[in-house]
Order: C-alpha cells, then structure tokens, then sequence
C-alpha cells in the first residue's frame, strides 16, 4: 500500500501520458467515487465558475488512484470553514485523497481541462456550499503544446 508521505501530484508529463485504458479506468473509479461521496454531501447538477481565483479561500486537493497516481479522480476546492469530508471512509482502499497547493490544482486542471471556465460542480452540506468539485471523467482533452 502507497504511503501518503510519498504520495506526489501527477506531473504534467505524466498526465499528457494517460492512455485511453487509463481513461476508462478513471470513468469507472469516478463512478464509484461519486456513489461514495454523495453519502455525505449533494452534487449540484450543473457547473459553475472554477474556483481557481488570486485571492480565493480554498484548501485544494486531488483524489488519485492508488494504482496509478497520475490518474486524476477528482479536484476539489474545500472552502477552508467548511466541515471536513471523512476522506478515509471515502476513500476506501482504491483511493488517495492528497492536499495540494493552489499552484498544483491549476496546473492538474490545466492539464485535463484546458477550457477555462464552468468545469466544477459545487458541492453542499445542507443548502451551503461546501466548496467546488471536478471529476476525472469530465476531461475534455489534455493540453498539449504546439511546435
């Protein structure tokens, strides 16, 4: 089992080499993510804004699978008062829930969303939002550099 202390966020080459098996796997991990997440929290059905803003009030992290960590799950924007998620109820034993920084959140989302706006659906406790969230399964192309 992969310890969290050596647990890293993917690096943008290592997310530019997913394959479409890969791809498929994240589609099925995401499911089964969601189904686990939705006992503690509702999913708004449609996007909003990406919460990745300078002076924003987040605590970001990135749910990675256990098997192959530069497969993305799920990013997620907490708001910082919000209650905490039992991430290791959550989890499971597929799963890795890992705090990163803002500047990685904006580089893995860049990667797999290149579009700038409207890819995360927030999530509530009760009526108030709890803070933002992107699946795996949303990718709509992973940024490549032309030259």
């Amino acid at each position: 089992m992969l310890s969290i202390v050596d647990a890293k966020p993917p690096s943008p080459a290592q997310l530019r080499s997913l394959s479409s098996s890969d791809l498929g796997v994240i589609t099925w991990r995401v499911a089964n993510f969601k189904e686990r997440i939705r006992e503690y929290v509702s999913i708004d059905p449609y996007t909003t804004r990406d919460p990745l803003e300078p002076n924003d009030d987040y605590d970001y992290s990135v749910v990675l699978d256990r098997k192959n960590l530069a497969r993305v799950i799920s990013l997620i924007a907490a708001k910082k008062d919000a209650l905490p998620l039992p991430w290791s109820d959550i989890m499971a034993d597929t799963l890795l829930h890992l705090q990163i920084s803002k500047e990685n959140a904006s580089v893995v989302k860049y990667e797999l969303m290149p579009k700038d706006n409207n890819n995360f659906y927030p999530y509530r406790y009760s009526t108030d939002i709890a803070g933002y969230i992107l699946f795996g399964s949303q990718i709509c192309g992973i940024y490549r550099e032309m030259g």
